[in-house]
């Protein structure tokens, strides 16, 4: 039994949670995957996976495999890169979470990161706010873009670096939607006010949806959606065919910005500004990729570049 294999079949177990879809992503069959679980089971004499029709979840004990399958994965890759860089080319993965109102900012990133270093291969995905910050924690990710806000709630294992901050806006068809320009900015709008029009929102789980109900709570309003959707391009696109407005953080604007017809009114009162970062683990030792793209996240140049593309309105 390959250890490192087993090891990385698990994590892949449990990313995708079907037998036949890890192997898929592991490229070996289902009976492979399913025996070298079976093999790593008994030479640790114990349980890993809740098996039934289909599966069910690890056990208390696979959990904690799990947890060193994540370490020793990521010092494995840490050590390939190591072995295979150069003193300024880092070579190897990059995992990025990134919650769904961010994934423009972090596509960007991810681009101006490969451009930098050639020999860096981000892998990008789009991952709720409870999936980042436990991936990061236990390794299987290493950096995610988000709410930094959140980020007390893991007790010092997070840090981050401050990226940009995210500012709210409806979106609506302009009165001239035929003949208008692009999409423009207009004037500013109350949530109160806001309150008021049919709205697309996203769907209660998601962070951002929190966000907007304390903000329209905090202006005395319940706003019932005429459009519930977890997923970004329909909060955006829903505006376009039908008669609803959305709210929308600055950073989704990039989405419609080449739209006839369309205009973003910056909300306010309150005002409310939330903090996106990039965040990674605190205590882990960053592997060559993952201390360049904190170097790109740092720098002056990027930073006033996510600013802009975040949506940041002065007023």
């Amino acid at each position: 039994m390959n250890l490192l294999d087993a090891m990385r079949y698990l994590a892949a177990l449990d990313e995708h949670r079907h037998f036949g879809r890890a192997a898929s992503s592991c490229h070996i069959t289902q009976p492979a995957l399913s025996n070298a679980l079976r093999a790593l089971e008994a030479d640790l004499g114990i349980a890993i996976v809740r098996r039934g029709r289909s599966y069910e979840g690890l056990t208390s004990e696979g959990e904690r495999v799990l947890e060193t399958a994540h370490r020793m994965l990521r010092e494995h890759e840490a050590l390939r890169q190591d072995l295979h860089s150069g003193a300024d080319a880092p070579r190897g993965m990059l995992s990025i979470g990134a919650v769904p109102t961010a994934i423009p900012i972090a596509s960007r990133f991810a681009s101006r990161l490969q451009a930098r270093y050639a020999g860096i291969v981000p892998v990008v995905r789009t991952l709720s706010s409870h999936e980042i910050e436990t991936g990061i924690d236990n390794l299987s990710l290493d950096l995610g873009l988000g709410y930094i806000d959140r980020m007390s709630r893991r007790a010092g294992r997070l840090d981050a670096v401050p990226q940009y901050t995210e500012q709210y806006f409806v979106l609506r068809r302009a009165a001239d939607a035929q003949n208008g320009p692009p999409l423009h900015l207009g004037p500013g709008m109350t949530w109160r006010e806001a309150a008021e029009l049919p709205l697309c929102l996203l769907t209660p789980e998601m962070h951002n949806r929190t966000i907007v109900d304390e903000a329209f709570h905090a202006a005395g309003m319940k706003v019932p959606p005429a459009i519930e959707t977890n997923a970004i391009v329909t909060v955006a696109l829903s505006v376009l065919d039908g008669g609803v407005c959305a709210v929308i953080p600055g950073s989704l604007m990039a989405l419609v910005r080449g739209y006839r017809g369309l205009e973003a009114l910056p909300l306010r009162e309150p005002d409310v500004r939330t903090p996106i970062g990039l965040m990674y683990a605190a205590s882990a030792r960053p592997s060559r990729t993952l201390a360049a793209a904190l170097r790109l996240a740092r720098d002056p140049a990027w930073l006033r570049y996510a600013a802009e593309q975040g949506g940041s309105v002065d007023e």
